[in-house]
């Protein structure tokens, strides 16, 4: 299965530097979290909007992580499905290898205001 998380791109940028990605959310660590959030496919765009749009607009450039499950799973990190907001999330509970990550998609909000990656 496939799951994502929204990123500061130079966040993004520096894990791959360093083989693995600690980031929970926007300024905040895995380390302070206990987690790394992420999303299915259809809680990207409401995620985006609840947290990242001020970020987006101060001006930090996004990307969507695209995060095979499986491979995620296979190097011993687990991914719970948890409840937040009336809906159920993926949380990575351990740091994110670098090579569980099949794409890259920048991202942005469009002039119209829509999530786009």
């Amino acid at each position: 299965m496939t799951i994502y998380h929204i990123a500061a791109r130079s966040s993004w940028d520096a894990a791959v530097a360093d083989g693995e990605y600690r980031v929970s959310t926007l300024e905040q660590s895995l380390d302070e979290v206990g987690f790394i959030h992420a999303s299915f496919a259809d809680q990207i765009a409401g995620t985006a909007d609840r947290f990242y749009r001020p970020a987006a607009e101060a001006g930090v450039r996004l990307c969507v992580l695209v995060i095979d499950e499986d491979s995620v799973r296979a190097a011993g990190t687990e991914i719970r499905e948890e409840a937040a907001n009336g809906q159920r999330f993926p949380h990575i509970y351990g740091p994110l290898a670098t090579d569980c990550v099949t794409e890259v998609r920048e991202a942005a909000f469009g002039a119209d205001g829509a999530f786009r990656y």
